[in-house]
């Protein structure tokens, strides 16, 4: 089963706008949004196991110029 993980992203002021575009361009991100409060950026990233998800923030996320922080929350799957 694919580990979905939700990245919680705080940038630079007036870097966010370049971080969405660099973060498109990301094999494995699904989804970029913009968003207000706390954070600047949530993306959701879907990977073969959580090991993958990892390897995902931390070299090709956490690479991207003006990130200050990341919170990654992994989706949790509930089975009967």
């Amino acid at each position: 089963m694919d580990t979905k993980a939700y990245v919680l992203i705080e940038t630079n002021i007036g870097q966010t706008k370049e971080i969405v575009r660099e973060l498109q361009k990301v094999n494995n991100v699904i989804t970029v949004d913009p968003v207000t409060g706390p954070y600047d950026i949530i993306a959701i990233i879907q990977a073969k196991n959580l090991e993958d998800a990892g390897k995902i923030v931390t070299d090709k996320i956490h690479s991207i110029p003006g990130m200050i922080r990341t919170i990654t929350c992994l989706s949790v799957p509930i089975t009967d």
